[in-house]
């Protein structure tokens, strides 16, 4: 009784680190009737966690019958398919089932979605990649869910604060107070001091704006809904997109000149021709390696948190012993408030990034001329 009870204990623990559902001690019990190696179920049940889908599932059991439940709610599937093509992704029964359309048929494999017979045959190509035609995907998935959430949550929260900053007189009162001294630090600490004090406040938006995207979206990822959404490269590389068109589109004459000219006037015409087959390419490589840089940074953070804390968890179920499940379940929560550091941390990592791009990039030299006319 004792460790049926202990037993409970980690798996509902596990359920509030947010990393595994209700579905493990079941799919332990699929895995061994069906021979599967549990290993590998775990393995790839970190990896859907991993992935993004076209349904909201909050958790899973099985009846003993071996009959899967899902608890959550589908969400809207939009295609692209000689037409518009809308339906809910229940009709994919979570890749069970053909989703059957005005005599079309598609079927959810791996997360994507391909037009199949009334069969749902999927044809291979000479790599065993699915040669199936893909629709254009414009569906509303549990991470675009998540985005709007984010997005309506910052606007609610930072419009409530701003009008109670108006109705103050400019005194934070409730959530503004534990907002305000973060709100100062990227204004004082990262926008002024990179960017400059003549230049800074038009970057400002952004850049709070990019902070509390990526903090909550991160701290969502902790969550037991299983979310996530920094650690899909889509979305991260979108981000680093946005940083790389506001560097290169508000860059200066002096940042450009510096990209084609990297020696100024330091050298004659005739000694610049040898340094610039070199440096000139080297220049522009960094304007792609800068925002790079910050996807990928963002993006195998999180990714590989998410992994390690699952792998973890899914140690418990391979010891099923009083001395490595809890050892395992110690682990697993530790490395969890190491993430919920990480998660601002990569925040902030980000936003400074970007503000020192943004630095670059609107910075002025005075010239020799002017130089000389000061004088």
């Amino acid at each position: 009784m004792r460790k049926d009870t202990f037993t409970r204990f980690l798996l509902i623990a596990a359920l509030f680190l947010g990393q595994f559902s209700f579905a493990s001690e079941a799919k332990e019990a699929i895995s061994e009737e069906q021979g599967t190696d549990l290993k590998t179920e775990i393995k790839d049940y970190i990896f859907h966690h991993l992935k993004d889908s076209h349904d909201f599932s909050l958790f899973s059991y099985t009846k003993e019958n071996g009959e899967h439940k899902y608890v959550g709610f589908p969400l809207p599937v939009i295609l692209w398919d000689e037409g518009l093509q809308v339906f809910s992704s229940s009709k994919f029964h979570h890749g069970e089932t053909l989703a059957e359309v005005d005599g079309n048929y598609y079927k959810l494999y791996h997360n994507k979605i391909y037009k199949t017979d009334a069969e749902g045959t999927i044809n291979y190509d000479e790599e065993h990649h699915p040669a199936n035609i893909k629709p254009l995907d414009f569906s509303i998935t549990k991470n675009v869910v998540m985005i709007i959430i984010t997005g309506l949550l910052m606007l609610l929260l930072f419009g409530s604060l701003a009008r109670s900053y108006a109705k103050n007189n400019g005194i934070p009162t409730g959530a503004g107070r534990f907002f305000e001294p973060i709100v100062l630090y990227i204004r004082d600490d990262i926008a002024r001091p990179n960017i400059g004090e003549k230049r800074y406040k038009k970057y400002m938006p952004f850049l709070l704006t990019i902070f509390f995207f990526i903090w909550f979206l991160n701290m969502f990822g902790m969550t037991p809904l299983g979310i996530n959404v920094t650690g899909n490269i889509a979305i991260t590389t979108s981000l680093a997109v946005l940083t790389f068109i506001i560097t290169n589109f508000t860059g200066t004459k002096d940042y450009w000149m510096h990209q084609f000219d990297p020696l100024g006037k330091s050298l004659p015409w005739y000694g610049k021709i040898v340094l610039y087959i070199i440096l000139v390419p080297i220049e522009l490589l960094g304007l792609i390696i800068k925002p790079f840089s910050l996807l990928i940074r963002l993006y195998a953070n999180m990714q590989a948190g998410h992994i390690v804390i699952g792998s973890l968890i899914g140690l418990m179920f391979i010891f099923k012993s009083w001395i490595g499940s809890p050892l395992s379940f110690g682990l697993a929560f530790a490395i969890s408030l190491i993430e919920i550091l990480v998660a601002l941390l990569q925040a902030y990592i980000f936003t400074m990034l970007s503000a020192l791009y943004f630095g670059f990039a609107s910075e002025e030299h005075e010239h020799e001329h002017e130089a000389e006319v000061a004088q």
